[in-house]
Parts: C-alpha cells; structure tokens; sequence
C-alpha cells in the first residue's frame, strides 16, 4: 500500500511540474485548465457505448434523416473552417513544413494557429456523436474496434497537444486531417439525402485509401523531423509515429477486408446480376431462351403462335 502511495504522488508531482511548462496563452481557454472535463466527456462516451446497445435492443431504429444531413454537412464547415484557418496562419507566420518549433507568443498568427487547433480539438469531441446516430439507428456492426479506438483516442490525446504544444509541428497533422474530414463528412452528408444522390457516391473506398496515405505522410513528416533534430519535444514525435503505425495497421485491416477479401463474392454477384438482366432484357424483346435455345413458354410473345399452330393441327385433323 505504502509503494501505491508513494507512486500516486510521484504522479501529481509530475503532473504539477508539467503545468509549468505547458502553453500558458490557453488555460484558460475551455476544457483546457485540467484533464477533468475531458476524461468526463470521453468516460461518458464509453458508457453510451455499454448501455445504449442495451437501451435500443427491443425499440424501433431512429431514422435520423434530416438530423444526419444537418450534423455532416456542419462538420465539413467546421473542417473547412479549420483547415482555412491553420494554413492561412500559418502561411502568415511562415512556418516552415520540415520543421517548425512552438512559439509561445501572443503574436496574432502564433493566437490565430493555437485556436484553430483549440477548434480541431473541439471537433473530435463533437465526431463522438458519429457513434451516437449509428447507436440510435441500430448500426451496431459499425461500432467497430476501430471506430471506437480512432474517436476516444484522437479527442483524448489531442488534449495534451493543445495543452503543452499548441502550435509549431502541431499544425502540420491538423491541417491535413481535418481536410480530409471536409471530403469524409462530405461523403456522409451527400449519403444521408437518400438513394437519389447514394448511387453517384462511388468514392467511399478511396477515403480509406487517402486516410491510410495520411498516416505514411505523417509517419515521414516526424521521422525527418526527428532526423534534423528539430525544436519539438521528441517524445511526441516518437509517441505519434507509434499512434500512426496502429492506424495503418486498422485501418489497412479494415481495407482489406471490405474491399479485398469481398472481391470474388462481389464479381460472382455482378455475373449474376449481369444474367439476370440479359434474361430480362430478353423476355421484355420477346427473345427468351432456355438453355438448350428452346423457346421459355414464359414468353408473352410465343404463346400465340403456340395456338396458332394448334389450330393449323385441329384443321387438319378435320380435313382428314
């Protein structure tokens, strides 16, 4: 008990030393003064996700039409909003993109970079509500390991980076998720309006695709930060190459076995389908087969000459 003891206060020191350190210019600034409200809002996440399932089971889905239509194309705004932002300032403030230290400053660009970070902080707590709808629409088998895993820790970690590094290197990773937000949530906005506009969305796969080349790019982008030793803490670099790693892996997993390993399923599904409508497009010209090439005495076409000839058979009959 006694080594329990001395490790927790180990950690409070630890904790109260590294506030000496961390960004000053956004303390006060909301959720940001302890990890409190966050680990609140994160626990509470995972606690929708034990009970909600339960409280769904025996009701009828929400459809949540009009609310989903609303919640994407917000969030591509938002991600627009963010990412206009961390470029425009940052190209004011002439970061460089090989290596780029925190600035700690209350210059306008340096405030301008830290609140648009603040706001792509704020979002990843508000995509919480992407495993809300699927919850309430019955979507359970989209509440995957990896959709869970990506929204609590991209909020929960992005905490510290606001924290002690609002800016510098920060701003790089940002802005390029939070572009590729604008094409996803635009992807799920156009979804939602129904399946009018659902047939011409056949670029779902390729968000994957881009997402997983976003972490190689972040993976290269840190590791030649590392290689020119630049002015970030170090152990963020390293912790985030590993983080980054673990969505390739996911998500590399996840593209494997929705595009990939569904590949023969899905071209034995388009030969029949393809067979199917030559046998439609058949019988609407009047031109259907069976396999031996014997007329299908389904064919709306056949079936009078099929009387006519027993006619042509009964006179004949009678002439005789």
């Amino acid at each position: 008990m006694e080594i329990v003891t001395h490790l927790i206060n180990d950690t409070i020191e630890f904790y109260k030393w590294t506030l000496t350190i961390a960004d000053k210019r956004v303390e006060k600034w909301p959720l940001m003064d302890n990890p409190l409200p966050t680990l609140a809002i994160s626990s509470s996440y995972l606690l929708f996700l034990w009970l909600g399932p339960k409280y769904m089971k025996n009701r009828e889905a929400f459809q949540l039409r009009k609310t989903l239509i609303v919640y994407n194309f917000s969030m591509v705004f938002l991600n627009f909003f963010i990412f206009k932002e961390l470029f425009m300032a940052a190209r004011a403030a002439q970061y460089s993109y090989i290596c780029q230290p925190v600035d700690y400053s209350d210059d306008p660009n340096e405030v301008r970079v830290a609140g648009a970070l603040w706001w792509y902080f704020i979002s990843k707590g508000i995509e919480y509500l992407d495993t809300v709808f699927f919850i309430l629409r019955k979507k359970f088998n989209q509440v995957t390991f990896l959709h869970v895993y990506h929204h609590c820790t991209m909020f929960t970690l992005w905490w510290i980076g606001i924290k002690w590094v609002a800016g510098g290197q920060s701003f790089f990773g940002a802005h390029m998720n939070a572009l590729i937000h604008v094409l996803m949530y635009l992807y799920y906005g156009l979804a939602s309006c129904g399946p009018k506009i659902q047939k011409y969305l056949w670029w779902k796969k390729y968000l994957t695709i881009i997402q997983m080349v976003q972490f190689h790019v972040t993976i290269g982008h840190t590791a030649l930060s590392l290689y020119v030793n630049c002015d970030f803490p170090h152990w963020m670099h390293y912790s985030l190459i590993c983080y980054a790693i673990t969505f390739i892996v996911l998500f590399g997993n996840f593209y494997y076995q929705t595009y990939r390993r569904q590949q023969p399923a899905r071209r034995d599904a388009t030969s029949s389908s393809k067979a199917g409508k030559a046998v439609s497009n058949g019988n609407l010209n009047g031109l259907s087969r069976a396999a031996n090439g014997a007329p299908l005495t389904g064919s709306k076409e056949e079936k009078p000459q099929e009387n006519s000839g027993r006619r042509k058979r009964k006179g004949r009959a009678k002439r005789d």
